[in-house]
């Protein structure tokens, strides 16, 4: 239970005060309302460097001891602090955009009761889907397990002489474990989200399905960049280390012979699917490449 101001009451209160900003050089205003998005809304938050605590620890098929990942975080405190306050922002972000929309109740509402009538009547959609895809060319191949994800694209990737992929952030793949399978048939995968390709150059996994290396501090970044895209290791700066991971990735993203994307949306009336993104890369993985595959889950 939180006891922190609620910043949804219209009264301007944060959860964390001090990331109101109000006089903050760094925010972008228009029409005398500051940005609710991207840099426009976030104050740079700043920690002292500490060493990374690394992810729960993977055993075979034992379960994951998630207290004791937990704890080892905990006892970081710069981590816990930044990881504290940059959800904390995540959070407010939302919730001012939320309250942005009068009636955002009413369409969570409906979108609820869209979901729950498409899950109770799943397999005619399904079959819907199909038949308006492959009347638009996509061909649609259905998997019954993980393996079988695995082994359908590797097999599509084989038809088409792939050896390298992009792709985009998918929840999809890591459940599957796509990555490292494809990885053992010889086939490279590249991660195109910034989040994704910070885990991926640090063998590390995801921390969180939206923000995937929030638990890390900027010069765990720095680290990370240097050792593996040879970035200065001194240099922090968030706009140092993204432009460098775009002039590192770009070259990858326009030779690859395919690139694979999740959906957001599947639209089974007109047999096609939207991929959202805020960075673009999910745009470069679906069309740069001559072959595009999307990975869907029902």
């Amino acid at each position: 239970m939180s006891t922190r101001p609620n910043a949804s009451d219209g009264s301007g209160a944060l959860l964390h005060p001090e990331l109101l900003a109000s006089a903050d050089s760094h925010a972008i205003y228009r029409n005398g309302r500051r940005l609710d998005h991207a840099e426009g809304t976030s104050k740079p938050l700043r920690a002292q460097p500490e060493k990374q605590p690394r992810g729960a620890k993977v055993e075979g098929n034992r379960p994951i001891d998630q207290a004791e990942a937990a704890a080892r975080f905990i006892a970081a405190p710069e981590h816990e602090k930044m990881h504290d306050e940059r959800l904390w922002d995540l959070r407010q972000k939302r919730d001012r955009e939320m309250h942005g929309i009068p009636e955002w109740e009413e369409l969570r509402a409906l979108a609820s009761s869209i979901k729950e009538h498409t899950l109770v009547h799943l397999d005619e959609y399904l079959e819907q889907f199909e038949a308006n895809a492959q009347a638009n060319g996509i061909h649609v191949h259905w998997a019954k397990d993980a393996a079988e994800h695995n082994h359908i694209v590797h097999r599509i990737l084989n038809d088409h002489g792939a050896k390298s992929l992009i792709k985009s952030k998918s929840m999809l793949t890591e459940e599957c474990g796509f990555r490292h399978f494809m990885a053992a048939v010889g086939i490279e995968v590249i991660e195109t989200d910034l989040g994704e390709r910070i885990q991926q150059l640090d063998n590390e996994n995801p921390s969180h399905v939206v923000v995937p290396a929030v638990h890390k501090l900027r010069s765990d970044v720095a680290a990370v960049f240097a050792k593996t895209i040879g970035t200065d290791p001194n240099n922090s700066d968030v706009h140092y280390l993204a432009e460098a991971e775009r002039e590192s990735n770009r070259p990858l993203i326009l030779a690859a012979d395919a690139g694979m994307t999740g959906a957001n949306f599947v639209v089974a009336e007109t047999g096609s699917f939207v991929v959202c993104t805020n960075e673009g890369n999910a745009d470069l993985s679906a069309n740069v490449p001559k072959l595009h595959i999307a990975s869907l889950a029902p």
